[in-house]
Protein backbone atom coordinates (compact mmCIF):
# COMPACT_ATOMS: atom_id res chain seq x y z
CA UNK A 1 0.00 0.00 0.00
CA UNK A 2 1.66 3.59 -0.77
CA UNK A 3 1.59 5.93 1.69
CA UNK A 4 -0.78 8.67 1.49
CA UNK A 5 0.86 12.26 1.28
CA UNK A 6 -0.88 15.00 2.65
CA UNK A 7 0.47 18.63 1.45
CA UNK A 8 0.02 21.31 4.48
CA UNK A 9 -0.51 24.89 3.64
CA UNK A 10 -1.37 27.28 5.95
CA UNK A 11 -5.03 28.69 7.27
CA UNK A 12 -5.81 32.25 6.68
CA UNK A 13 -7.10 33.60 10.24
CA UNK A 14 -7.17 37.08 9.26
CA UNK A 15 -8.86 36.62 6.14
CA UNK A 16 -6.14 38.45 4.36
CA UNK A 17 -6.87 38.90 0.66
CA UNK A 18 -10.35 38.41 0.22
CA UNK A 19 -13.51 40.48 -0.35
CA UNK A 20 -17.17 40.28 -0.32
CA UNK A 21 -19.95 42.16 -2.21
CA UNK A 22 -22.49 44.31 -1.04
CA UNK A 23 -24.69 44.42 -4.00
CA UNK A 24 -28.01 47.17 -4.86
CA UNK A 25 -26.93 49.68 -1.53
CA UNK A 26 -29.46 52.16 -1.75
CA UNK A 27 -27.77 55.92 -1.45
CA UNK A 28 -30.25 58.37 -2.14
CA UNK A 29 -33.82 58.68 -2.13
CA UNK A 30 -34.33 62.39 -2.62
CA UNK A 31 -34.37 61.91 -6.59
CA UNK A 32 -37.07 60.58 -9.06
CA UNK A 33 -35.62 57.25 -8.25
CA UNK A 34 -33.76 55.57 -6.00
CA UNK A 35 -30.08 55.48 -6.86
CA UNK A 36 -27.78 52.74 -6.03
CA UNK A 37 -24.37 51.79 -5.41
CA UNK A 38 -22.41 48.38 -4.93
CA UNK A 39 -20.13 47.71 -2.18
CA UNK A 40 -16.50 45.87 -1.86
CA UNK A 41 -15.52 45.31 1.68
CA UNK A 42 -12.64 43.32 2.76
CA UNK A 43 -13.74 39.97 4.57
CA UNK A 44 -10.84 40.78 7.07
CA UNK A 45 -13.71 43.75 8.60
CA UNK A 46 -16.18 40.89 9.31
CA UNK A 47 -14.00 39.33 12.06
CA UNK A 48 -15.31 39.50 15.52
CA UNK A 49 -14.50 42.31 17.43
CA UNK A 50 -12.37 43.47 14.36
CA UNK A 51 -11.88 47.63 14.53
CA UNK A 52 -9.70 48.60 11.60
CA UNK A 53 -11.03 51.00 9.37
CA UNK A 54 -10.14 51.03 5.54
CA UNK A 55 -9.47 53.83 2.90
CA UNK A 56 -12.70 54.44 0.26
CA UNK A 57 -13.02 54.09 -3.13
CA UNK A 58 -15.83 55.84 -4.70
CA UNK A 59 -15.23 54.56 -8.22
CA UNK A 60 -17.70 56.05 -11.48
CA UNK A 61 -18.37 53.99 -14.69
CA UNK A 62 -18.03 56.16 -17.67
CA UNK A 63 -21.62 56.35 -19.36
CA UNK A 64 -21.54 59.37 -21.58
CA UNK A 65 -23.88 60.90 -18.75
CA UNK A 66 -26.05 58.04 -18.71
CA UNK A 67 -26.42 55.59 -16.20
CA UNK A 68 -23.42 53.84 -15.26
CA UNK A 69 -23.37 50.09 -15.39
CA UNK A 70 -22.32 49.51 -11.57
CA UNK A 71 -21.35 45.85 -12.53
CA UNK A 72 -18.75 46.36 -15.01
CA UNK A 73 -15.50 46.64 -13.54
CA UNK A 74 -16.50 44.75 -10.32
CA UNK A 75 -14.32 41.96 -11.21
CA UNK A 76 -11.48 44.52 -11.37
CA UNK A 77 -12.04 46.72 -8.60
CA UNK A 78 -12.02 43.62 -6.40
CA UNK A 79 -8.46 43.21 -6.87
CA UNK A 80 -8.23 46.97 -4.63
CA UNK A 81 -10.89 45.29 -2.06
CA UNK A 82 -8.78 42.80 -1.71
CA UNK A 83 -5.71 45.07 -1.14
CA UNK A 84 -7.44 46.83 1.82
CA UNK A 85 -9.85 49.45 0.54
CA UNK A 86 -13.66 49.63 0.70
CA UNK A 87 -14.45 50.31 -2.90
CA UNK A 88 -18.22 51.54 -3.81
CA UNK A 89 -19.25 51.55 -7.62
CA UNK A 90 -21.88 54.29 -7.62
CA UNK A 91 -24.99 55.26 -10.40
CA UNK A 92 -26.22 58.24 -11.09
CA UNK A 93 -29.24 60.19 -13.35
CA UNK A 94 -28.60 60.20 -16.72
CA UNK A 95 -28.97 63.13 -18.51
CA UNK A 96 -31.08 61.43 -21.09
CA UNK A 97 -33.85 61.51 -18.79
CA UNK A 98 -34.24 65.12 -18.26
CA UNK A 99 -31.49 65.46 -15.19
CA UNK A 100 -28.98 68.05 -16.93
CA UNK A 101 -25.71 69.43 -14.98
CA UNK A 102 -25.41 69.24 -12.29
CA UNK A 103 -27.15 66.23 -11.20
CA UNK A 104 -24.63 63.42 -12.10
CA UNK A 105 -21.86 65.68 -9.43
CA UNK A 106 -24.67 65.81 -7.31
CA UNK A 107 -25.39 62.13 -6.97
CA UNK A 108 -21.87 61.69 -6.55
CA UNK A 109 -21.35 63.56 -3.78
CA UNK A 110 -24.20 62.50 -1.86
CA UNK A 111 -22.84 59.37 -2.27
CA UNK A 112 -19.84 60.41 -0.92
CA UNK A 113 -21.64 61.97 2.01
CA UNK A 114 -23.76 58.87 2.48
CA UNK A 115 -20.91 56.52 2.78
CA UNK A 116 -19.09 58.91 5.46
CA UNK A 117 -22.58 58.90 7.31
CA UNK A 118 -22.12 55.29 7.36
CA UNK A 119 -18.47 54.70 7.78
CA UNK A 120 -19.06 52.96 11.09
CA UNK A 121 -21.45 49.83 9.08
CA UNK A 122 -18.92 49.51 6.02
CA UNK A 123 -15.61 49.79 8.24
CA UNK A 124 -14.80 53.26 5.99
CA UNK A 125 -12.01 55.68 7.26
CA UNK A 126 -13.79 58.71 6.78
CA UNK A 127 -10.41 60.27 6.14
CA UNK A 128 -9.58 58.75 3.50
CA UNK A 129 -12.02 58.84 0.38
CA UNK A 130 -10.25 58.75 -3.17
CA UNK A 131 -12.98 59.62 -6.05
CA UNK A 132 -12.01 57.48 -9.43
CA UNK A 133 -13.90 57.73 -12.66
CA UNK A 134 -13.54 56.48 -16.15
CA UNK A 135 -14.43 58.36 -19.30
CA UNK A 136 -17.55 60.57 -18.14
CA UNK A 137 -17.15 58.88 -14.67
CA UNK A 138 -13.67 60.37 -14.58
CA UNK A 139 -15.09 63.99 -15.56
CA UNK A 140 -17.24 63.71 -12.57
CA UNK A 141 -14.57 62.27 -10.59
CA UNK A 142 -12.59 65.17 -11.10
CA UNK A 143 -14.91 67.47 -10.61
CA UNK A 144 -16.00 66.52 -7.20
CA UNK A 145 -12.17 66.53 -6.67
CA UNK A 146 -12.33 70.24 -6.95
CA UNK A 147 -15.36 71.58 -5.71
CA UNK A 148 -15.22 69.49 -2.59
CA UNK A 149 -17.55 71.75 0.05
CA UNK A 150 -18.89 73.82 -2.90
CA UNK A 151 -22.39 74.57 -1.35
CA UNK A 152 -23.67 74.87 -5.36
CA UNK A 153 -23.55 70.88 -5.77
CA UNK A 154 -25.09 69.72 -2.16
CA UNK A 155 -28.61 68.37 -2.24
CA UNK A 156 -30.47 67.97 0.93
CA UNK A 157 -29.41 64.45 1.85
CA UNK A 158 -26.68 64.35 4.55
CA UNK A 159 -25.67 67.55 4.42
CA UNK A 160 -23.51 67.56 7.94
CA UNK A 161 -21.18 65.27 5.84
CA UNK A 162 -18.14 66.25 3.57
CA UNK A 163 -18.33 65.59 0.00
CA UNK A 164 -14.58 66.33 -0.05
CA UNK A 165 -11.81 63.91 -1.04
CA UNK A 166 -8.35 63.30 -0.46
CA UNK A 167 -7.40 61.86 -4.15
CA UNK A 168 -8.53 61.84 -7.37
CA UNK A 169 -8.17 59.00 -10.18
CA UNK A 170 -9.02 60.39 -13.60
CA UNK A 171 -9.14 57.38 -16.42
CA UNK A 172 -9.33 59.07 -20.24
CA UNK A 173 -11.56 62.12 -19.17
CA UNK A 174 -13.07 65.10 -20.46
CA UNK A 175 -11.44 67.83 -19.05
CA UNK A 176 -12.31 70.69 -21.06
CA UNK A 177 -15.95 70.37 -22.99
CA UNK A 178 -15.56 73.32 -24.61
CA UNK A 179 -12.50 71.95 -26.66
CA UNK A 180 -14.11 68.39 -26.97
CA UNK A 181 -17.62 69.65 -28.35
CA UNK A 182 -16.86 72.09 -30.84
CA UNK A 183 -14.32 69.55 -32.59
CA UNK A 184 -17.52 66.33 -32.19
CA UNK A 185 -20.57 68.56 -32.24
CA UNK A 186 -21.68 67.12 -35.88
CA UNK A 187 -20.77 63.89 -35.22
CA UNK A 188 -23.78 61.76 -35.34
CA UNK A 189 -22.86 60.19 -32.41
CA UNK A 190 -21.90 62.88 -30.06
CA UNK A 191 -24.62 65.01 -30.81
CA UNK A 192 -27.54 63.61 -29.11
CA UNK A 193 -25.35 63.56 -26.00
CA UNK A 194 -24.86 67.55 -26.25
CA UNK A 195 -28.21 68.30 -26.98
CA UNK A 196 -29.13 66.65 -24.01
CA UNK A 197 -26.37 67.61 -21.63
CA UNK A 198 -26.93 71.31 -22.80
CA UNK A 199 -30.36 71.94 -24.69
CA UNK A 200 -31.08 72.69 -28.39
CA UNK A 201 -29.60 75.98 -28.21
CA UNK A 202 -26.25 76.23 -29.17
CA UNK A 203 -26.02 80.02 -27.65
CA UNK A 204 -26.82 79.01 -24.36
CA UNK A 205 -24.13 75.88 -24.59
CA UNK A 206 -20.60 78.49 -23.62
CA UNK A 207 -21.70 78.68 -20.00
CA UNK A 208 -22.82 75.38 -19.73
CA UNK A 209 -20.00 73.72 -21.07
CA UNK A 210 -17.31 75.94 -18.63
CA UNK A 211 -19.19 74.89 -15.49
CA UNK A 212 -19.24 71.04 -16.95
CA UNK A 213 -15.28 71.70 -17.51
CA UNK A 214 -12.79 70.34 -14.74
CA UNK A 215 -10.44 73.17 -16.49
CA UNK A 216 -12.79 75.83 -15.15
CA UNK A 217 -12.36 74.92 -11.50
CA UNK A 218 -8.40 74.79 -11.37
CA UNK A 219 -7.35 78.21 -11.22
CA UNK A 220 -7.82 80.18 -8.03
CA UNK A 221 -8.47 76.62 -6.17
CA UNK A 222 -6.37 76.11 -3.05
CA UNK A 223 -8.13 72.74 -2.28
CA UNK A 224 -6.64 70.67 -4.37
CA UNK A 225 -6.49 66.87 -3.74
CA UNK A 226 -3.67 65.01 -5.47
CA UNK A 227 -4.44 63.67 -8.99
CA UNK A 228 -3.68 60.82 -11.23
CA UNK A 229 -4.39 61.16 -14.99
CA UNK A 230 -4.28 58.56 -17.05
CA UNK A 231 -5.12 58.33 -20.72
CA UNK A 232 -4.06 56.27 -23.61
CA UNK A 233 -2.36 58.28 -26.62
CA UNK A 234 -4.56 56.37 -29.72
CA UNK A 235 -7.99 57.86 -28.25
CA UNK A 236 -10.16 59.47 -31.03
CA UNK A 237 -13.02 59.86 -28.41
CA UNK A 238 -11.49 61.83 -25.64
CA UNK A 239 -8.28 63.22 -27.39
CA UNK A 240 -5.06 62.31 -25.11
CA UNK A 241 -4.08 66.18 -24.77
CA UNK A 242 -7.55 66.96 -22.75
CA UNK A 243 -5.83 65.29 -19.68
CA UNK A 244 -2.15 66.75 -20.83
CA UNK A 245 -3.56 69.60 -20.45
CA UNK A 246 -5.91 69.86 -16.78
CA UNK A 247 -2.34 67.88 -15.60
CA UNK A 248 -0.50 70.31 -17.09
CA UNK A 249 -3.08 73.14 -15.88
CA UNK A 250 -2.99 71.61 -12.14
CA UNK A 251 1.09 71.95 -12.12
CA UNK A 252 0.95 75.38 -12.65
CA UNK A 253 -0.96 76.19 -9.89
CA UNK A 254 0.92 74.43 -7.40
CA UNK A 255 -1.54 71.38 -7.35
CA UNK A 256 -0.30 67.97 -6.82
CA UNK A 257 -0.24 65.71 -9.99
CA UNK A 258 0.94 62.58 -12.00
CA UNK A 259 0.37 61.89 -15.33
CA UNK A 260 0.26 58.34 -16.95
CA UNK A 261 0.18 57.67 -20.78
CA UNK A 262 -0.52 54.37 -21.75
CA UNK A 263 1.03 53.80 -25.22
CA UNK A 264 -1.42 52.55 -28.31
CA UNK A 265 -4.22 52.95 -25.90
CA UNK A 266 -8.03 53.68 -27.42
CA UNK A 267 -10.88 54.43 -25.23
CA UNK A 268 -11.51 51.82 -22.82
CA UNK A 269 -10.80 48.34 -24.05
CA UNK A 270 -7.13 48.24 -24.60
CA UNK A 271 -6.60 50.75 -21.94
CA UNK A 272 -6.62 48.38 -19.23
CA UNK A 273 -3.63 46.13 -17.92
CA UNK A 274 -2.44 44.86 -14.39
CA UNK A 275 -0.06 47.59 -14.89
CA UNK A 276 -2.27 50.21 -14.82
CA UNK A 277 -4.51 48.75 -11.82
CA UNK A 278 -1.17 48.59 -10.03
CA UNK A 279 -0.19 52.36 -10.95
CA UNK A 280 -3.17 53.20 -9.35
CA UNK A 281 -3.23 50.81 -6.65
CA UNK A 282 0.31 52.65 -5.85
CA UNK A 283 -0.63 55.88 -6.39
CA UNK A 284 -3.51 55.38 -3.56
CA UNK A 285 -1.15 53.30 -1.13
CA UNK A 286 0.58 56.26 -1.04
CA UNK A 287 -1.97 59.10 -0.93
CA UNK A 288 -4.30 56.76 1.65
CA UNK A 289 -1.76 54.56 3.62
CA UNK A 290 1.98 55.69 3.64
CA UNK A 291 0.90 59.44 3.93
CA UNK A 292 -1.93 58.76 6.98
Amino acid sequence: MNKLSVKHIPSNPTLHGLCRLIPDVVYSEAQEKRLHLDLLVPWTAERPGFEKRYPLIVFIQGSSWTTPDRGYEIPQLSFFARQGYVVATVEHRSIFEGAAFPAFLEDVKCAVRFLRKNADKYTVDPERVAVWGTSSGSNAAMLVGLTGGDKRFITEEYPAFSDSVQAVVGCFGPADIRDLVWNARHSAAIAPVLTAAFGPDEDTWERAMAAFSPMSYVEGNEAIPPFLLLHGNSDVEVPYEQSLRLAQKLADCGAEVSAVCVDGAGHEWDFWSQAVYEEILGFLNQKLYDMH
